[in-house]
């Protein structure tokens, strides 16, 4: 009897640990990433406050790529000023096109961009896709790499700084504005990132009113917002209004970005 018991015991024994081998283990939890609270700050300009005269800036995102050769045709024809943000890698390609705006220093204000075009968020996180700096050292790399490339171009020392993707976390903002700058957002939104259609680009730029800040991109010759633009430009001109450059009129900028 105690020999069969001993045997039960055994078998017994070997299944449980033929079913302990069997069970899956348990899944380690997925730790996620704290999420990371964005802000796409919004800027104004002074209003000229004449009517039929509006007052607005317009801004223009050279991030990689060509230069638009339709949209910086136009500025210059047409003698309308504009703010242009640079980042290092456009301005590698794109010697011809610098060229053009330093010789124009009445036309156009040069501003940083950023080194590589990466968004100024100091928290690892995606933003459309593209890969936050993470960390405040790569926020100021970021920074200070776009600033030292301009400045290797021969563009006089910028103090307005739009980061990829002109969003950012507010502890970003206050690190940007400890290096001495201003961050640069907008109040009309005129091309999309680039990916909008040549007719509704044309009309959200010329509708903007007095006091607004205009972006749009001067690196996508290929797109067809490209053309959108350059005719938004004409239109707007046609209409009496008065283009002025970032640093030529006071700004009210929301999230602390400018005060």
């Amino acid at each position: 009897m105690n020999r069969i018991l001993l045997a039960l015991a055994l078998l017994l024994a070997g299944l449980s640990t033929l079913c302990a081998a069997e069970t899956p283990p348990a899944a380690a939890p997925v730790v996620k990433n704290p999420a990371v609270k964005l802000v796409e700050p919004h800027l104004h300009i002074a209003r000229s406050n004449i009517s039929g005269h509006a007052r607005i800036a317009l801004t223009f995102d050279a991030c990689m790529g060509q230069a638009d050769e339709r949209i910086l045709s136009t500025l210059v024809r047409e003698r309308i000023p504009a703010t242009v943000f640079v980042t290092a890698r456009w301005l590698k390609r794109n010697p011809a096109a610098l060229a053009v705006f330093l010789q124009n220093p009445d036309l156009f204000e040069l501003e940083n961009h950023g080194e590589n075009h990466i968004p100024a968020v100091d928290t690892p996180t995606l933003v459309y896709g593209i890969a936050s700096a993470g960390s405040p050292q790569a926020v100021r790399q970021e920074v200070e790499g776009g600033a030292a490339a301009m400045l290797a171009s021969g563009i006089p020392a910028p103090h307005w700084f739009r980061g990829s993707t002109a969003k950012y976390d507010l502890s970003a903002i206050g690190e940007i504005r400890a290096l001495g700058y201003r961050i640069a957002g907008y109040s009309v939104n005129g091309d999309g990132g680039s990916l909008l259609g040549a007719a509704i680009t044309e009309k959200r730029i010329a509708s903007a009113k007095d006091g607004d800040v205009v972006i749009s991109h001067i690196n996508q010759p290929t797109h067809a917002a490209g053309e959108g633009v350059a005719k938004a430009l004409v239109d707007l001109k046609a209409r009496g209004t008065e283009f002025v450059r970032l640093d030529d009129v006071e700004d009210m900028g929301d999230d602390r970005t400018t005060e």
